[in-house]
């Protein structure tokens, strides 16, 4: 009897290490088949698991309350398990070298527990030939066990989408990989017990790693691509949307949108590649270039904020701003590496006062990462501008005139002085009263009922 039989026949067990935005929802699928232990070393989090709390949002508190997966931050109960899955986040520093320090911890802890005949598989992002080089002698060192011999390793890079409901573990394909044929066939049967969609049996461990790293680095580029046409057809006076709305009519034309790229995937994976192409000596003319444009694009959008509000006459230092989404995408409370915080960052430069409204953020990570504090919805009021930056599904039932409402009184605006100032700046001048600037990242908002309700209205 092989291990994934074993697995099935519930005689031996799965360990999931690292239990965020993807390892959680892989220990609740797979522990509809086998038995699952759930690992992570945040006691605070484990906790909340074992009260049936989702603080990812990923799978809901329903879900978690019935699981059967056994959450634990002992790292000893991980000697229960024979096969291992490993998905732990994996960031890049301040000069964007990559971070193995989770991943490196992850395996000296689970090193510390493995026993024989056990199988390790890594989800983290990584790029080639950090499972090999990096992962195994840990492994190795801490154990006493010899990779090949003793255990055996795979790669298997994560592809769930957070906030996604549509494309999930179940329905995405799953490329695995192992160190040998052995290896290959049980890993490739043990996920086959939870993706509906299949699995991709690469070639080997570092094809593995390769293709994940640039899965994300390719829309990266293709997003840099959108964001640049934005800063053009923003100098031509034209509608962004509105020229990728006609492209899009071509079969084949990709439909991305511009905007901030931020998370703990599009906007760092890249660095991964980038990283070890430097150590083989070449270095990157297209990606680095892509990251370039996304890394500036929250400087771009403050800028142009405050651009807006002097069109419309008003004192930049001391202005109110309010800020709507400040997560890295919609829908999930994940602020990692959120780009919305440049945004921030960069209008407080001016002397800009920014409120920052989002119902789906994690209150507690927001502060502890980046000294943030949410307002609520009904404390925005004598506002200067206000700016859509993340489409959360709480925000699609605000409507302009409720947006309006938030805004200072436009009674006593001097239309002479606003266009004295549009003049110097080369604005059109101002013959309506429009004190309200609107700022709409991600096209909420149809810009001409925007300026039909006398928004100025600025959007990628």
């Amino acid at each position: 009897m092989n291990l994934y039989e074993m697995l099935v026949d519930k005689k031996e067990k799965i360990s999931l290490v690292g239990l965020g935005y993807v390892g959680m929802p892989i220990a609740v699928a797979f522990a509809k088949k086998v038995d699952v232990i759930g690992f992570d070393v945040n006691k605070q989090k484990i906790e909340l698991y074992q009260n049936g709390i989702d603080p990812t949002k990923e799978v809901g508190n329903e879900v978690i309350k019935n699981t059967t997966v056994q959450f634990t931050s002992d790292e000893s109960m991980l000697k229960e398990a024979k096969f291992h899955i490993v998905a732990v986040p994996t960031p890049v520093r301040d000069d964007h070298t990559p971070d193995l320090t989770p991943v490196e911890s992850a395996s000296r802890t689970l090193g510390r527990n493995l026993t024989k005949g056990s199988i390790v598989v890594f989800e983290s992002t990584v790029y080639p030939g950090v499972t090999e080089d990096i992962c195994v002698p840990i492994l190795e060192k801490e154990s006493g066990l010899k990779c090949g011999v003793d255990f055996k390793v795979g790669y298997s890079p994560e592809r769930i989408n957070p906030g996604d409901k549509v494309h999930r573990l179940e329905t995405i394909i799953k490329v695995v990989s192992g160190q040998d044929d052995d290896s290959l066939d049980i890993i490739s049967k043990v996920y086959e017990l939870v993706v509906e969609a299949g699995v991709y049996k690469a070639e080997n461990i570092r094809v593995a790693e390769a293709a994940k790293v640039i899965e994300n680095s390719q829309r990266d580029i293709n997003i840099a691509f959108m964001n640049e046409l934005s800063i053009i057809f923003n100098k031509m006076g034209i509608d962004t949307n509105a020229v990728l709305e006609a492209a899009g009519t071509k079969w084949n034309f990709l439909k991305f949108s511009p905007g901030l790229v931020g998370g703990h995937c599009i906007g760092v994976d890249p660095y991964y590649l980038t990283y070890k192409a430097e150590q083989m000596g070449y270095h990157s003319q297209i990606i680095l270039s892509g990251r370039k444009i996304n890394d500036d694009m929250g400087k771009y959008v403050a800028e142009s904020t405050v651009k807006q509000m002097i069109k419309t006459n008003t004192q930049i230092n001391g202005a109110k701003v309010a800020l709507f989404g400040v997560t890295f995408k919609e829908n999930t409370p994940d602020v990692r590496n959120t780009k919305v915080v440049d945004v921030i960052n960069e209008l407080e430069e001016y002397g800009v006062k920014v409120k920052v409204v989002d119902p789906t953020a994690d209150k507690e990570d927001l502060w502890r990462e980046y000294g943030i504090k949410l307002s609520e919805l009904e404390d925005i009021k004598e506002i200067d501008a206000a700016i859509f930056a993340v489409p959360h599904d709480e925000f699609k039932g605000i409507q302009l005139e409720d947006v309006k409402k938030m805004f200072k009184s436009a009674e006593n605006n001097n239309f002479d002085a606003m266009n004295e100032v549009a003049a110097t700046i080369d604005f059109e001048k101002v013959t309506e009263r429009k004190d309200s600037v609107l700022i709409d990242l991600k096209g909420m908002f149809n810009r001409k009922e925007a300026e039909d309700t006398g928004f100025v209205y600025w959007g990628l």
